[in-house]
């Protein structure tokens, strides 16, 4: 299948719906958890930092999670052509939901609307009370721990903080899962990019997606579970290959 061929599906449709994952980001120098250069391959222990049971029940736990959060390579990051180009799509007028795995934030950076973002794993930029449920910039936190916090507490209620993204052992947030399914399910061009989509619900999107009518487009450096159902499968940098998908940029060259 050629670029050009899928282009033409995004320029004839209305309603494009993207769904996102850690491969967008590795090519902005945020690392995914599971790949072979993943967080969690090299250092094990760092997945006690985001087990829920762990971070709730042991103040050593939190204390690292705030050290690492320090660190976190999102505040360094910058949106790459992948992420631009579907900023770009929005303000074409096509992107219908874009439906992302990410917490980092680089979608919104790009330029993509708030409203537009289903970010079904939470966001990295935003501290929650697990207590009183009170939401803060990550910022504000961020400095407390370095004015020598270890452990910040919230302000108003003094409970428990985290960021606000979902650990393991959370559950997922039903009205955000929701909307991500129905926006897949209305969608004309379905895009799976950078994600293994083996993580579930929300690689339940695709099939989704596919009984809705829509075609199906996996963008992808590995294969994955779904590439049989899809209408086309792109293995390029997602940096590279995407504009060309999408119509945008200046990436049309040899198609």
């Amino acid at each position: 299948m050629k670029p050009a061929a899928v282009r033409n599906w995004v320029d004839e449709a209305r309603r494009v719906v993207a769904l996102t994952g850690a491969g967008i980001s590795t090519e902005s120098g945020i690392p995914d958890f599971r790949g072979p250069q993943g967080v969690w391959t090299k250092d094990p222990l760092a997945e006690k930092l985001s087990d829920i049971r762990y971070y709730m029940s042991d103040a050593e736990v939190r204390k690292a999670a705030w050290r690492s959060r320090l660190s976190h390579p999102a505040w360094h990051a910058k949106p790459n052509r992948g992420h631009m180009a579907l900023a770009a799509l929005e303000r074409a007028g096509s992107l219908h939901a874009l439906i992302t795995q990410n917490i980092d934030g680089l979608h919104q950076l790009a330029g993509n609307s708030p409203d537009k973002v289903i970010e079904v794993h939470g966001t990295v930029r935003d501290v929650v009370c697990m207590a009183c449920g009170a939401i803060s910039p990550m910022p504000l936190t961020l400095d407390r721990v370095k004015a020598g916090e270890a452990d910040p507490a919230c302000l108003d209620c003094g409970g428990i903080l985290k960021s606000a993204t979902i650990s393991f052992g959370q559950a997922l947030v039903p009205e955000v899962i929701e909307h991500a399914m129905s926006s897949a399910g209305q969608a004309e061009v379905f895009f799976a990019i950078g994600s293994s989509l083996q993580v579930y619900p929300i690689a339940g999107a695709l099939p989704a997606a596919r009984a809705a009518g829509a075609r199906i487009v996996i963008v992808n450096a590995q294969p994955t579970p779904f590439d049989n159902m899809a209408d086309a499968v792109f293995r390029e940098p997602i940096g590279e290959i995407l504009p060309r998908l999408l119509g945008v940029g200046d990436a049309t060259a040899g198609d």
